[in-house]
């Protein structure tokens, strides 16, 4: 077994580059994401250790230092860091020559020839679901031999191994939580919408939803929900109660639609009420009201939805599979039985225009969720929505994030500059904020929790600052 470190690399100041989201930016609040891609493999391999510099405001020379130490480096990396994490593979090669790095990600995943011919620095790239590839490098198998692995040869010939099948036997992953409890401060780790400390997690993965634009599922994980029973996943919060106490006031379970599987996710929110923890999770905006309730029940407190666009078309364009109308009733049924709804929105998809972007924002504004995340819509490399975007000549710029790392938009539409839809997000920000419904309930909130107080005015301070370095970003693009 070779010693080997998993890193999520330093980055810009508060980029969340290792983030189990959609997209990997810098936030308009301080947020960080726990490394699930990268724990899961350390996980499976004894004796490796997991660095997240990103929320331990680790540097380089900090990485160095411990770098130095091991044989393997796994890193993990996103389009639109992978020239910054190149870098840190450098100075680490740099360092001990002999140290062999890999990468894993669904950058790598989608390029493999590309990331390894641009790229010496990077020894191999794990495709897909990368778990057991990662497993066999560190336990020394011969390179030839692993499947889902690309890899570059002592002749610097670059080798493209057969496929590695996905995982169906969930039950016999090893759990994350012992990795996280061993190499991550979780204090670090903040989201806006959930409790903190909170720890976040995933019981599966894969998602049957065929959306354009959302990079796991046509990456890494499939649209096969494959998942651990509700025994394994009781086991494993008997387990995170036992590592963590009653220091973790929220756990999150980040599978990419952990309600679609209706009595799956009830049984596991039975064990959750059992072990009397708070929780959350994602969910598709048409979920029943007879199945909220039994979740709000059994302890459920938030629900992250992407509603994504306030237009019909838009919404059928991207394969979103909801209908207005059912996610209005949602909501309601949502408000009546006290489930605190995140909803995450996206300006700039196909077919988007000034009227489109209206109707998103006066249907935010509606339904009323209790905060929300508006994203710029992001073709990565491997999705739908790039493929559309490359065939439509919809590309207007080649990167992902400005310098500072705050997203940017690649894609402008006949009817819709890229400066329009970065400058939509302001106002929809703007305009679903500075109302009395969206201000009453979080003044409310901070005023019934001492910690909640400083975190809003914290979070406050970064949000008007956030805004104000886009502006002055928008006003040097011009």
């Amino acid at each position: 077994m070779q010693k080997t470190l998993f890193l999520s690399p330093p980055s810009f100041d508060g980029f969340d580059g290792g983030a189990g989201a959609r997209y990997q930016a810098k936030r308009e609040i301080t947020s960080f994401w726990y490394p699930t891609w990268l724990a899961q493999p350390a996980a499976l391999v004894p004796g490796s250790k997991l660095i997240d510099a990103p929320p331990h405001e680790q540097t380089v020379e900090d990485v160095l230092k411990i770098a130095k130490d091991y044989d393997l480096v796994i890193m993990h990396t996103s389009t639109p860091s992978l020239a910054n994490d190149v870098k840190c593979a450098e100075t680490i090669k740099a360092q001990k020559p002999n140290t062999r790095v890999g990468f894993i990600g669904a950058h790598v995943a989608v390029l493999p020839e590309e990331t390894l011919r641009d790229n010496p620095v990077i020894d191999f790239v794990c495709r897909n679901e990368f778990d057991y590839t990662c497993k066999d490098v560190a336990e020394g198998q011969p390179l030839s031999e692993i499947k889902g692995l690309s890899y570059r040869d002592q002749d610097n010939q670059i080798h493209h191994n057969p496929e590695r099948d996905l995982i169906h036997d969930w039950d016999a992953m090893p759990s994350v939580l012992p990795v996280y409890n061993r190499d991550l401060d979780i204090k670090k780790y903040f989201i806006g919408y959930l409790l903190h400390p909170y720890i976040s997690f995933y019981t599966g993965r894969g998602c049957p939803a065929k959306c354009s634009f959302c990079l796991w599922p046509q990456t890494i994980g499939g649209h096969n929900y494959r998942a651990k029973s509700p025994e394994a996943v009781g086991r494993e919060m008997e387990q995170a109660k036992s590592l963590f106490g009653d220091t973790v006031r929220e756990y999150m379970f980040d599978d990419d639609t952990f309600t679609i599987d209706k009595p799956r996710a009830i049984a596991i929110s039975e064990h959750l009420k059992r072990l009397k923890l708070t929780w959350s999770c994602n969910a598709r905006a048409n979920l029943d009201y007879d199945t909220l309730k039994q979740l709000r029940d059994n302890g459920l407190r938030l629900l992250l939805v992407g509603f994504e666009s306030g237009n019909q078309g838009i919404l059928d364009g991207i394969n979103k599979g909801i209908k207005l109308e059912v996610a209005r009733k949602f909501m309601a049924n949502c408000r009546q039985l006290g489930i605190t709804v995140h909803g995450t929105f996206i300006i700039g998809l196909p077919n988007e225009n000034q009227a489109t972007i209206e109707e998103t924002i006066r249907f935010a504004c509606e339904v009323s969720p209790h905060t929300i995340q508006v994203s710029i819509a992001a073709p990565y490399p491997g999705t739908e929505l790039y493929a559309q975007a490359q065939a439509n000549n919809w590309f207007s710029d080649n990167s992902l994030i400005a310098d500072s790392g705050i997203q940017t938009s690649t894609l402008a539409y006949p009817d819709l500059s890229s400066a329009a839809i970065e400058d939509a997000v302001e106002r929809m920000y703007r305009r679903f904020y500075f109302r009395p419904q969206a201000i009453i309930p979080i003044v409310g909130e901070m005023l019934g929790d001492p910690q909640m107080l400083v975190r809003r005015l914290r979070e406050g301070r970064e949000f008007f600052a956030y805004l104000k370095e886009r502006q002055t970003g928008a006003a040097a693009k011009a």
